[in-house]
């Protein structure tokens, strides 16, 4: 029994020296991320993720039929959208997506940084103005983007970002200092410190099987200390 408790302090005071800096960043970021409202981390408060759809069927006039048969590839998804006011197709391939005047029946790629502008000012609802636009290498910030997009930043005091898909002009994230913080605050919870999306990643499984032993260990040693105490009251 006493080997028991000597391996199990021994288990204790090395685990908890080793969890105690990631135990302290997981309580601070739970603090942190149940303070920070979610609604203001995605920033509603700050920009309309989607925009009012005002075209309507008779205005998707070029026939999407003759856009198929020009495309290589098999199709995944045929978006019916708009870009301002111009109604569009975009249609995903497995190589990649494509848009289409649906009017016309015009490719539409690489948008001019005037329309590009007026859709920051279209999506935006917060109280700053246009402090920069321009056009980016996939950013860290907006995870899940491979491709270099348009970035919108504005002046407010959560320095808002917008970021926006080259060719259809669609509003992908929306980004602000709320945002950053959040973010750096789950990288430390979760301790994926490269993509901040892998939850079951090994170095968090070992540090939660660790903090299991550290609890398990903890409860051995509580054990010993009450034992004493128990056979007294029992005599």
């Amino acid at each position: 029994m006493r080997s028991i408790y000597r391996i199990s302090t021994w288990l204790h005071k090395w685990a908890g020296l080793i969890l105690a800096i990631q135990i302290l960043l997981w309580i601070a970021g739970g603090v942190v991320m149940s303070v920070i409202p979610l609604e203001k981390v995605h920033g509603k408060h700050v920009a309309n993720k989607q925009l009012p759809i005002t075209t309507v069927k008779d205005d998707y006039q070029y026939p999407l039929d003759r856009l198929l048969t020009k495309l290589d590839g098999r199709i995944k998804k045929i978006t019916y959208g708009q870009l301002l006011s111009t109604p569009i197709y975009t249609i995903e391939t497995e190589e990649k997506q494509w848009v289409f005047d649906a009017q016309s029946g015009n490719q539409i790629q690489a948008l001019e940084q005037s329309i590009i502008n007026e859709l920051a000012l279209t999506h935006y609802i917060g109280d700053g103005e246009l402090r920069a636009l321009e056009i980016v290498d996939a950013p860290a910030e907006a995870s899940g983007i491979k491709s270099d997009v348009w970035r919108a930043d504005f002046t407010d005091a959560i320095n808002t970002s917008l970021y926006f898909e080259k060719d259809s002009g669609a509003l992908l994230r929306v980004r602000s200092d709320l945002w950053r913080v959040f973010d750096f605050f789950w990288m430390l919870h979760i301790m994926d410190y490269e993509e901040r999306e892998d939850f079951n990643n090994p170095l968090l499984i070992s540090f939660a099987i660790s903090s299991l032993l550290f609890t398990l260990t903890g409860f051995v040693l509580l054990f010993r200390t009450f034992k004493p105490k128990v056979r007294a009251f029992m005599r």
